[in-house]
């Protein structure tokens, strides 16, 4: 007996998928429609409303063929007629999965290598793929060793002689197609099979047969045959296929080549594989049941799930192909898994994780990476130190309490600063203050780099590596211009409080230069060595960039200064009368009397301090709050200027990157193998 084909109904290689319907007792005969295994004629089909199929496109297309085969023309329906009903998934977890994955790989181009996502998009596209075609139809190939026997299997379940058999080797050596039902030339065109390998099987009228309608059975070659070419075709095609039923001898059954390269890889298609321990009439006794334990043995190390109990997985059986002994169960089994009509969306979803599985050590991070606050403030703290924002605050708080001296200072002792600030003047004190900057501006360039290099240490730890080096870029690049970028906001932010300090109308004593209490290069001038600021401290503030700085904010003048500087002035004014008053008896104009000339010296010698005292005790409580004030600005200025810079592009960042996991997530949550 032998199988119909396209070449017989007069098709070459190019045409479609012109199965027509057969007579099981007589193959090439054409069935009268709707009387399976009568033969009749197309006026006979034709004439009987009645005998006439009426399950729509195929219908006609069988009573075309008819006509055709009668008037002997060829079948071409298949060619220029639409696909049967498309593979939808509506409503099925699977349509999510493969959504959030495209939106993945979209979201991930520009942080992965290609490589990293082929496999994703390749998954992507035999979806689609696969989806444009016949849902009707279950592509399931049948795969095994040289001398296994799944020949013999392709056509003990076709019920006719098609898949050459022999001791020769390899004997198959073009993938051969046998599909039960018409409309599947699209699946069949997707594997590549041409129309002279495509054959129509012995059609049965029992249940076990009809619910094999719908089934395309592919033979293919020797997965470890001596041709290169084979072992390609059969990888090809097992990356397309529904099902794969994988044909193993007592011989061969344990070879590592079939569990390394296939089982195990493919471990998570256990719901789509069927494993059949063929030739058992070649064992004796029991030696078929310990045969088959072992191999599920084999299979559970290599992760493939065995379906038993009503639980999901791998079908595996034994049978003898040659004898035909369990190959009906095996009809049966099929016919089951045919008429589900779920193994391409089982099949897509066990690539959608195969796909995820290889993607896992990109997407998934080690712990919760991201920016805490804590974080966050010990940035901020670390610009605020690179620049000076404590150092400038403290000389902020001394430039306010020095101008509380001038003001309520005894001329005598203002004098006496004077005198001493100029003595200072000295070769070594201009050079050594001219030679710090450089010192001090490198030391605050490194420690922003440090700033900079910690945050972005703190924002990867945990991070996958693709991820983590687009964070530290985001940082790195932010980091080129903070440098430059603090030292002009803060000579904005000292620029404003000198416009409030004018608008509050207060202005200092015009003695002294203030120092910069605004920002890194303005607080370079307390290192001025002509008297007009002390020189800095350890830790000081200085320019960043090396910018000159502006004038900075003279500080404000509380509203008792003028009592106080009054107060002053009647004391000195009263030393003077007192002198006066004395000098005057001295030389004869007054009358003599020492005590009430001295009292009034007194009075002015020793009011004149402990005015000052006094105004120095009060102005500790506004000093201290004006140079935390200046920290404070100096403080909000670095803190802002880093955020724009490096806080927000490594959030952005990872933001982006708990986007993706999102969407990885989703591809991972419905996964319907358990993987």
């Amino acid at each position: 007996m032998t199988a119909v084909t396209d070449q017989d109904h007069g098709q070459g290689p190019g045409s479609g998928n012109a199965e027509t319907p057969q007579n099981p007792e007589a193959p090439g005969i054409l069935q009268k429609p709707g009387t399976p295994g009568t033969p009749g004629t197309p006026e006979e089909s034709d004439g009987s409303d009645e005998r006439r199929w009426d399950d729509g496109l195929i219908a006609r297309r069988a009573a075309e063929a008819s006509k055709e085969w009668a008037g002997g023309g060829r079948a071409t329906q298949d060619e220029a007629g639409p696909q049967v009903e498309a593979y939808g998934l509506p409503g099925s977890p699977l349509r999510p999965r493969l959504d959030a994955l495209r939106e993945l790989v979209g979201l991930s181009r520009a942080r992965l290598d290609v490589d990293t996502l082929a496999e994703a998009g390749r998954v992507l596209d035999e979806a689609s793929a696969r989806q444009r075609l016949s849902a009707r139809h279950t592509v399931v190939a049948v795969a095994g060793a040289t001398g296994s026997g799944k020949s013999t299997l392709f056509n003990a379940l076709a019920g006719v002689q098609i898949s050459d058999t022999g001791l020769r080797r390899p004997t198959t050596s073009a993938p051969i197609a046998c599909s039960w039902t018409d409309g599947a030339a699209g699946l069949l065109d997707r594997l590549a099979i041409p129309g002279r390998l495509r054959r129509r099987p012995v059609q049965g009228t029992t249940p076990a047969d009809e619910a094999l309608q719908g089934l395309v059975l592919v033979d293919l070659p020797d997965h470890d045959s001596a041709a290169t070419g084979h072992r390609a075709q059969v990888d090809r095609v097992l990356a397309l296929v529904d099902a794969v039923i994988w044909v193993v001898d007592p011989e061969k059954y344990a070879d590592a080549a079939l569990h390394e390269r296939y089982l195990r890889p493919l471990a998570g298609h256990a719901e789509i594989s069927f494993v059949v321990l063929n030739q058992i009439d070649r064992l004796p006794g029991d030696a078929a049941d310990l045969v088959l334990d072992d191999l599920r043995r084999l299979l559970d190390e290599d992760g493939m799930a065995v379906g038993e109990h009503g639980e999901p997985g791998a079908t595996v059986m034994s049978l003898s192909a040659l004898t035909g002994a369990g190959v009906s169960d095996l009809r049966e089994l099929l016919g089951r898994f045919v008429q589900e009509r779920t193994a391409a969306a089982r099949r897509l979803s066990a690539d959608v994780d195969a796909a995820a599985a290889r993607l896992r050590q990109v997407y998934v991070a080690e712990g919760r990476p991201g920016l805490g606050e804590r974080a966050r403030e010990q940035f901020t703290d670390r610009l605020a130190e690179a620049v000076g924002a404590a150092a400038a605050g403290q000389a902020a708080e001394r430039e306010w309490r020095r101008n509380a001296g001038r003001a309520c200072g005894t001329p005598w002792l203002r004098l006496w600063r004077w005198y001493e600030s100029t003595r200072q003047l000295g070769g070594l004190d201009l050079m050594a203050q001219a030679l710090a900057p450089p010192e001090e501006e490198l030391t605050a360039r490194q420690r922003v780099e440090q700033a900079v290099r910690t945050l972005a240490d703190d924002a990867v730890d945990g991070l996958p590596t693709p991820w983590a080096q687009a964070v530290r870029e985001a940082a790195v690049n932010g980091a080129r211009g903070l440098p430059e970028a603090l030292d002009e906001l803060s000579r904005n932010a000292q620029a404003g409080a000198a416009g409030r300090s004018r608008s509050r109308g207060r202005s200092a004593d015009t003695a002294s230069a203030s120092t910069g209490v605004g920002g890194p290069s303005l607080a370079r001038k307390t290192a001025d060595p002509a008297g007009r600021g002390p020189a800095p401290a350890a830790g000081a503030a200085v320019p960043l960039t090396g910018a000159p700085g502006a004038r900075a904010a003279r500080p404000p003048r509380p509203a008792w200064w003028p009592a106080a500087v009054l107060a002053q002035a009647s004391m000195t004014l009263l030393q003077i009368f007192g002198g006066l008053w004395l000098l005057g008896q001295i030389v004869g104009f007054l009358e003599p009397g020492l005590i009430a000339p001295a009292l009034f010296m007194l009075a002015g010698v020793m009011g004149g301090p402990l005015v000052e005292w006094s105004c120095a005790a009060a102005a500790r409580g506004p000093a201290r709050r004006y140079g935390q004030e200046a920290e404070r600005r100096l403080r909000e200025a670095a803190a802002g200027c880093g955020r724009a810079r490096v806080l927000d592009p490594v959030a952005a960042e990872l933001a982006r990157y708990r986007e993706v996991r999102e969407r990885y997530v989703t591809v991972t949550e419905f996964s319907t193998t358990g993987r």
